[in-house]
């Protein structure tokens, strides 16, 4: 644990004393890639009526449609458009790939507690309360059911040091994950009628490896009945898509104004 430790350490005074580490981006916002949370034989978590990974489907490509009917000069990547499983890493690949300016995760929650409810959007970073580890464990936990997971994560753990380090590789992208995180809230909340639980942070596999803003939203809880009837019908699923949608579309005005 000890070693472990100090390589957090080194690493962590390496990377913030490099100012060449993580280049700035044009303030463009021009190619959004948009992930389906989950697929395939990973559904996801699940409440009576929905199985998270068709929720995510069908919200994503609401969400998609919404940019590319609206703002045509925006280059919309799908990680998935079906049923089909991806692997964290190569769902974040596919963003960097790709050069994109803003990676949008869509997830739904659950809680024994079935009385939990709302909406809360995450940014890379350390989880600040228990509840926050929880959901980033079940969200991180699909990185088992893939080949050679040790290797291709780079050794990750739930230690406090792996989450230092992960935090540290999205740093230079925080404030405008954070930026447009505070948006979807907003939406929520103001346009969607939604409980927002606020924008937090958590150590996310699939954040901590992209290499532009992003953000997972949780988009509510399938372990409450009633929100799970929201989610489970066409006016709710756009409702969420649509604030989504506009909460991009003043981040990218934002964005681009500064500069």
């Amino acid at each position: 644990m000890r070693n472990i430790g100090l390589t957090a350490l080194l690493i962590a005074i390496t990377l913030l004393n490099s100012s060449s580490t993580f280049p700035p981006r044009e303030s463009k916002v021009d190619v959004v890639v948009i992930d389906a949370g989950h697929g395939g034989h990973d559904e996801g978590t699940h409440g009576k009526i929905l199985k998270e990974k068709n929720l995510a489907l069908k919200i994503a490509l609401k969400l998609g449609e919404y940019i590319e009917k609206n703002m045509p000069g925006v280059k919309v990547i799908y990680t998935r458009k079906d049923d089909r499983y991806l692997a964290l890493d190569e769902r974040a690949a596919i963003a960097n790939k790709n050069k994109a300016d803003l990676f949008i995760c869509i997830h739904a929650n659950a809680n024994p507690n079935a009385k939990a409810f709302g909406t809360e959007t995450f940014v890379m970073g350390l989880h600040k309360d228990e509840g926050n580890l929880e959901i980033a464990k079940r969200e991180n936990s699909v990185i088992l059911m893939d080949e050679n997971y040790e290797e291709r994560y780079e050794g990750f753990n739930n230690t406090p040091e792996s989450y230092i380090l992960f935090t540290l590789t999205q740093s230079a992208y925080q404030e405008n994950s954070l930026r447009f995180a505070s948006k979807i809230e907003s939406q929520f909340k103001t346009k969607a009628g939604r409980v927002s639980r606020g924008v937090k942070q958590a150590g996310f596999v699939v954040l901590w490896q992209t290499t532009m803003p992003s953000v997972l939203v949780e988009t509510g809880f399938l372990t409450n009945s009633t929100e799970e009837k929201f989610l489970s019908g066409e006016e709710g699923q756009e409702l969420i898509a649509s604030g989504i949608y506009r909460a991009f579309k003043e981040y990218k005005s934002e964005v681009e104004s500064i500069n």
